[in-house]
């Protein structure tokens, strides 16, 4: 061997054993944790530490908070030699299905690890269960819409994220539980905010609504075609691009069929579905409302209105008269972001959800035509209100953004709040 070969090689050994002393000499020990040459013991912590150097050879993360681990935790411990997991409330789930593979894969000893859930997983032995077949179907955390629909036999989920695609998913009776079924087309989507679905002459529908400045709001319909190969949504139409649409709403009046949609940056536009092209063509626009978020349709004896609920400024409460939507009546509504049409016992109601103040429940005057201030409930940043109904009782469910989502009753001319829901992020 020259010379120069052994200077290189003496040169390569020296930047591998500095770089590795190096980047254990400036590992920072996890708030926590308490860590020595070779071993890291960690307390109270619901994850396992980020960038944990690969000489390390022990891990305990007994007795934490632990329900799932990423992926990529254990990634790169190539000298791990123990490991000790117990005493968490691990989920056995299909996002710990890696974990089961590298349990039964590994040479590191590893302390028993026990289900805390789901309830007929309890108290099992994780290393005992076996790997599940198949894909695992985990939406992530991403989620801004999904929604149902039944098309024949078809059990459908329409799910849409923000990161990981979207993707529909399908009832399987033979195996009792969602498959993935087709992952949505999303070349114009750079940013989903809502998802409405609807059917209009004999045909499926569905809009994605894209919020970005870059996108395209886009619609999809239903194909039941075997023998090409076509059986799903496939992309329609595009509509509405560069607007930051907030929010659509399908409505079926007079004859015929509208899609409204609602804007960020400008007044909201209505399309008309045109039966000679099969397209939805711009048929106006909402004058004087700005920074709509969300939009809801519903019926008032026999009259169509809308109800617009807007960030900044006052919402809007309009009806369909001369073949277009009339301002009838403003709402004060700072930082809004749902206004909820429901209705109990015959009794029509609005829910006004603002992130600045309370929840104002407004109640429908049969004399003067208007919706009057009934209530104030108190729900930390709605997001939603959904109406549920048994034979004697009635409720709504109120999700929170920031804090605890809750259950209403409607007793008769009030509502109370007996139930209080787990908090939700």
């Amino acid at each position: 061997m020259t010379s120069t070969k052994r200077w290189l090689l003496a040169g390569f050994a020296l930047l591998y054993i500095c770089g590795a002393s190096v980047s254990k000499r400036n590992f920072k020990c996890p708030s926590g944790c308490s860590c020595s040459k070779e071993t890291i013991i960690c307390v109270g912590t619901s994850q396992i530490p980020r960038a944990i150097p690969a000489e390390f050879n022990s891990l305990f993360i007994e007795g934490n908070k632990i329900e799932t681990i990423t992926k990529n935790a254990l990634r790169g411990l190539r000298d791990l030699t123990h490991l000790d997991l117990r005493g968490n409330s691990f989920q056995c789930s299909c996002e710990n299905k890696w974990l089961m593979t590298w349990l039964k894969n590994t040479n590191a000893t590893v302390s028993d690890v026990f289900c805390a859930g789901p309830s007929d997983m309890k108290d099992k032995r994780l290393n005992d269960l076996p790997i599940p077949p198949g894909e695992c179907i985990s939406t992530g955390k991403s989620v801004v819409g999904c929604r149902s629909v039944l098309i024949d036999n078809h059990v459908l989920i329409i799910v849409t994220q923000l990161f990981g695609g979207s993707h529909i998913y399908k009832f399987d009776d033979k195996q009792n539980k969602f498959t993935k079924f087709q992952t949505i087309e999303i070349f114009n989507i750079s940013k989903p905010n809502d998802i409405e679905v609807f059917q209009m002459d004999g045909g499926w529908y569905f809009m994605i609504v894209d919020s970005s400045k870059a996108g395209l709001s886009t619609l999809y319909k239903w194909s039941n075609q075997p023998d090409r190969n076509e059986t799903g949504f496939f992309s329609y139409q595009f509509l509405h691009e560069w607007f930051r649409d907030t929010d659509a709403e399908f409505v079926e009046v007079d004859g015929k069929s509208y899609l409204i949609l609602a804007s960020r940056s400008q007044s909201p536009v209505i399309y008309l579905w045109n039966k000679s092209t099969l397209k939805f063509i711009l048929h106006g626009e909402i004058p004087n409302v700005d920074d709509v978020v969300t939009v809801k349709s519903f019926q008032l004896e026999d009259e169509l209105y809308l109800a617009l609920t807007c960030y900044i400024g006052d919402s809007k409460i309009l009806k369909w008269t001369n073949k277009q939507f009339i301002e009838v009546q403003p709402l004060p509504s700072r930082g809004a972001m749902i206004l909820q049409p429901f209705t109990f016992t015959d009794r029509h109601y609005l829910a006004l959800g603002s992130d600045y103040s309370f929840t104002q429940i407004y109640l429908w005057d049969v004399e003067t035509k208007t919706f009057h201030k009934f209530k104030d409930i108190y729900v930390q940043s709605p997001r939603s209100f959904t109406v549920m109904t048994t034979d004697r009782r009635n409720f709504i469910f109120s999700s929170s953004f920031k804090g605890k989502s809750m259950f209403y009753e409607g007793l008769q001319t009030h509502l109370d709040a007996p139930l209080t829901c787990d908090e939700r992020k």
